[in-house]
């Protein structure tokens, strides 16, 4: 199977780039969709010569990222971000494409038992009963911080829970620190859950709480490789990509 995918980056590769020679792909990526594409970079490179320079970070880091003029040929964000971006006229005219969606979920340590959480109530009382949790701290802006932090509010437990939180610096990080034992549980985007070792989804929020996230990338109008980073958005978009966008933890968009 994994041969069969690489043959098809290949093919994506020779028929779709544009550019003579390898071409150096300066990205701004949210870490949700970093995870999920890294092996399909690492084939994509392998058959096009292409070589990436990435900057990985929540969306309120990229925000501040893009915002201080650091240049890219590439930026996937989250879709809201994305629509900011969109209004300043600093993005090639009809380059944003969707990507993909993706929610929340509970991480857990591997081997560790499945609690409850399939209802809104059932949900907060887990909150109430794990000794240690993790999120990403929200004042980084991350999508999933920021909707925790909402939560808690909502369910009026924000000080119980703030005693026992233990703040994370994204996704990844939450999921590492379920895996190593340093928290019961995680809540984070899925994507972010699936590929890290030692850790496993639990499963998603209960639809009444879920935040779906759409993902997007766009070419910025300066760009100087906006050939080569659309050759490489046709390829991560092709049919054959799309096991693995599912297998990552992503829908698509809607």
């Amino acid at each position: 199977m994994r041969q069969a995918i690489a043959a098809s980056i290949l093919a994506a590769a020779v028929t779709l780039s544009s550019a003579a020679v390898a071409a150096e792909i300066k990205m701004i990526s949210a870490g949700a969709v970093r995870s999920v594409i890294a092996g399909m970079i690492t084939d994509y490179r392998a058959s096009s010569g292409d070589t990436f320079d990435f900057t990985v970070g929540t969306t309120g880091q990229l925000r501040d990222v893009i915002a201080s003029g650091q240049p890219a040929d590439l930026l996937i964000t989250s879709a809201p971000l994305m629509t900011e971006l969109e209004k300043t006229g600093k993005l090639t005219p009809g380059s944003r494409i969707d990507l993909g969606r993706v929610g929340i979920g509970i991480a857990i340590r591997e081997g560790a038992a499945t609690p409850n959480f399939s209802t809104p109530e059932a949900f907060r009382q887990l909150l109430l009963n794990v000794k240690t949790l993790t999120y990403t701290a929200p004042e980084l802006g991350g999508t999933s911080g920021v909707h925790v932090l909402a939560l808690l509010k909502q369910f009026g437990i924000y000080d119980d829970i703030a005693k026992k939180a233990i703040h994370a610096k994204g996704g990844i990080d939450i999921s590492e620190k379920v895996a190593r034992g340093e928290a019961e549980i995680g809540i984070t985007l899925i994507s972010e859950i699936v590929p890290v070792k030692g850790a496993r989804m639990a499963g998603p929020l209960p639809e009444t709480l879920q935040l779906w996230t759409v993902y997007a990338s766009a070419i910025p109008a300066s760009s100087t490789q906006p050939d080569a980073a659309r050759a490489f958005v046709k390829a991560l978009t092709s049919p054959a990509m799309a096991a693995r966008w599912t297998a990552g933890g992503f829908q698509p968009p809607r």
